[in-house]
């Protein structure tokens, strides 16, 4: 705050402005470039932006002396503290709205002990380090004051760096990734907190004025809590709240983290804890992200990126060659070390099976709460003159441009170990957590999706990781948009994107907010705007990004109000198939009845029958693991039946079969076994954990042929508000012979487009699974029985 005195006190402030302006510009446009050229090699944003930093910083642009003053002025400075505060402000604040509260609840444990892990063993290491730094330094004066800034230096992570770098490296949705955004945001507060306790306890009256910056802190959360939901309510048939009602919220934020900085503290925790506790359904938090997201991510963190390489100044280390080379290097090789021994031992404890190098090397780079700590000055000072303080912040930089690279170089020697590997749910516990997505292309299918989520959450221990996503067609002709700014109506962006869903985004929305405050479940929302025939590219390629290890799809046709399925667009049942064809997992398409909608099964006083038909086969084993997670579910009575070849036929099929002796029948058999085996092991592990503790019911029905299973089909119709199954790939059965005659779906196999049939009329809705094909991606559509 002083820094924002000192610059409305210039008696001319428009040269400076401008200057830091063209510093913020050419940043961003060098950033950029350095980007294009590293990202072929696997380079993250955040190491191009400091790289830019670097090379109009004073070690290489700014050494021509035009250019130094021009950039490098007096009052410019103050304009970078002014806008890091901002800064600091939003992208705290809006990392505490993206974090996954519900992954960092669960693991809680292991996200500690591997921030606390590296945290405490950099402090220990990080004092006797800075020891040894004085002695080399001759440091004689404010010894204390290096010995803490150094210490939770080497133990510090900063999250914004660590955020952007997974998400660059597309880690955000893997095990590795989440866990080390939520090890550096406690490592970061961890650090935030010890150097707030010391300038508490070491400046006069700090004390009281940290009790007044919990208590505005304090305040503000339920504040938010109740504008929140005002907005929402005030906002009917609106995708987004007003500016005026996002500016009311960002003022607030503003004033709070103010008061704060001007007594002397760091806003920094404030503000990821305002974030965390705001609330995640609805209008206002679905236009706070939309505002902020792109504006922070392109502008805000790439600017401040690289202004910490722009302080780096070379030179610093050949004015005491000897010293200052060994000091800087001391200190990243044991900053390096000391961060990866307590993680690896952090990990080794945990027992956690990926590479602690990779996690520990994240841990490593550092960001804004390290600048904050070498840029405090107490009596208008820097803690010991300026050569210490850029010496400091080489090494803060060196180190960051070290581990950046360094992890994306092992990451792509190692690809394999964290790319997408749970592409189904056969074998997956099901109290794991489980990712998965729901597509849409119209409003009519949402809140039967949303009944999936609440079904496949089971119970309350189990782990669920949703994403919806409205599947936009992409008009061949782009609406243009000519409205200036102030034409444009309030929530209203330059892009015309938004446009592009009509009232549908509007409808979906209500769905969702209404499905997350009812069921507590929060549903992560995308919207995706493709031309049909690109769509199943998106969808497959975001479905890996995210890691999903299910996508469930809606049928193309569409039940009218007089009970009758109609058929929808031939683009959307196109894009299904080939979504079924490419998808880097599992796939399930649910032909929608009307019966699953999450506002019955979210009635107390609701319970649904869902029945699982089981006739042996990848794809039915897949529909059988869904059951077990739907069977927890408190409001639904699962019943699993199995339809098994009665005694006489399978006597008949063996004579037959032995009546050839050709390698390609025996191969088909010796196949068929092995299937039957697994078949078998699978059903009897599921009776046992499910069935015999009366969790499930279970039933075998014994038929002759096809005409039979079609005739227990017809019996059982009435009587479930769900039926499950798998597509198919059981190879020749009996049990199914004769009934693909008049197939009309392949996509849904023979007993799913049995179900799905307009003749056969049944009043529950039907979900018909595919299990990942791992083996050849490349099977053709209308591979069935």
């Amino acid at each position: 705050m002083d820094a924002a005195a000192r610059v409305m006190c210039q008696e001319n402030p428009f040269n400076p402005l401008i200057t830091s302006s063209y510093q913020f510009s050419w940043i961003l446009v060098v950033s950029h470039l350095f980007h294009l050229v590293l990202k072929p090699l696997g380079q993250p944003g955040p190491i191009a932006q400091i790289l830019a930093g670097l090379v109009l910083g004073p070690s290489l642009m700014c050494r021509f002396k035009e250019i130094r003053e021009f950039f490098i002025q007096i009052s410019s400075e103050d304009y970078y503290r002014v806008y890091a505060f901002f800064s600091r402000i939003f992208f705290m604040f809006l990392i505490g709205l993206e974090l996954d509260m519900d992954y960092l609840k669960r693991n809680i444990r292991s996200a500690s002990t591997v921030a606390f892990g590296g945290f405490v063993i950099s402090i220990l290491i990080g004092i006797s380090t800075s020891l040894i730094v004085l002695r080399i330094l001759e440091l004689t004066h404010n010894t204390f004051p290096f010995i803490v800034v150094v210490s939770i230096v080497f133990a510090n992570s900063a999250s914004p760096v660590v955020i952007r770098l997974v998400a660059e490296l597309k880690l955000d949705t893997s095990e590795v990734g989440r866990l080390a955004i939520c090890s550096s945001l406690i490592n970061e507060m961890s650090g935030a907190l010890v150097f707030f306790v010391y300038i508490t306890f070491t400046k006069k009256g700090m004390f009281g004025l940290a009790l007044v910056s919990a208590f505005l802190t304090a305040v503000l959360i339920p504040v938010n809590y109740y504008l929140a939901f005002w907005f929402n309510t005030g906002n009917q048939n609106r995708k987004f709240v007003n500016n005026s009602q996002v500016l009311i919220i960002v003022v607030l934020l503003i004033l709070v983290c103010m008061v704060i900085e001007y007594n002397g503290l760091y806003s920094t925790f404030p503000c990821l804890l305002v974030g965390m506790m705001f609330p995640r359904e609805g209008k206002t938090a679905r236009t706070l992200l939309h505002k902020l997201t792109y504006a922070i991510h392109n502008f805000v963190l790439p600017i401040y990126f690289g202004f910490t390489g722009f302080q780096f100044d070379v030179k610093i280390l050949t004015k005491r060659v000897p010293e200052y080379m060994t000091v800087v290097v001391i200190l990243v090789i044991m900053s390096l070390m000391s961060k990866s021994l307590g993680t690896i031992l952090a990990c080794r404890y945990l027992n956690i099976p990926f590479n602690g190098v990779i996690l520990a090397l994240m841990l490593s780079v550092k960001g804004h709460l390290d600048l904050v700590m070498i840029d405090s000055t107490p009596n208008d000072k820097t803690w010991w003159g300026q050569d210490i303080r850029d010496l400091l912040i080489a090494f803060i930089v060196i180190e960051t441009m070290i581990a950046g690279p360094v992890v994306s170089f092992i990451l792509r020697r190692k690809e394999s170990q964290f790319s997408h590997t749970r592409a189904s749910i056969e074998f997956l516990d099901p109290e794991s957590e489980l990712q998965m997505m729901s597509c849409v292309y119209a409003p009519r299918s949402a809140p039967c999706q949303l009944g999936l989520f609440s079904a496949m959450h089971g119970s309350s221990a189990a782990a669920i990781t949703p994403y919806f996503m409205h599947l936009v067609e992409l008009p061949k002709k782009r609406k243009k948009n000519s409205l200036m700014y102030h034409q444009l109506q309030d929530g209203d962006q330059f892009s015309d994107e938004e446009d592009y869903g009509g009232n549908d985004v509007i409808e979906i929305n209500d769905a969702i907010d209404i499905f997350t405050s009812e069921s507590k479940l929060f549903v992560r929302q995308i919207k995706l705007v493709s031309s049909f025939p690109n769509m199943y590219e998106d969808v497959c390629n975001k479905a890996e990004d995210l890691r999903v290890s299910f996508i469930f799809l809606p049928f193309h046709k569409h039940q009218r109000i007089d009970g009758k399925m109609e058929n929808g667009r031939d683009e959307i049942r196109t894009t299904n198939q080939k979504i079924i064809r490419h998808a880097p997992c599992s796939v399930g398409i649910l032909v929608d009845r009307g019966c699953l909608r999450f506002q019955k099964m979210l009635s107390p006083n609701t319970v649904q029958d869902v029945a699982t038909l089981f006739f042996g086969g990848p794809d039915d084993r897949e529909a059988l693991a869904c059951s077990k997670r739907i069977a927890m579910h408190p409001q639904l009575n699962l019943t699993v039946i199995r339809f098994l070849p009665a005694a006489t036929t399978a006597d008949n099929s063996n004579q037959n079969v032995s009546a050839h002796v050709g390698d390609e029948v025996f191969r088909t058999l010796s196949i068929h076994d092995v299937e039957n085996d697994r078949d078998n092991e699978f059903v009897s592990d599921f009776y046992e954990r499910f069935v015999s503790s009366g969790e499930m019911g279970y039933v075998e029905k014994h038929v002759r042929n096809g005409e039979e299973t079609l005739g227990v089909l017809k019996e059982i119709g009435d009587l479930y508000s769900l039926f499950i199954v798998g597509k198919g790939r059981r190879g020749y059965s009996t049990l199914t012979t004769g009934m693909s005659d008049w197939e009309e779906c392949p996509e849904l196999g023979v007993v799913g487009d049995l179900l799905a049939s307009m003749d056969f009329q049944i009043n529950g809705s039907v979900l018909v699974i595919q299990q990942h094909r791992h083996s050849n991606k490349s099977t053709s559509l209308t591979d069935h029985d």
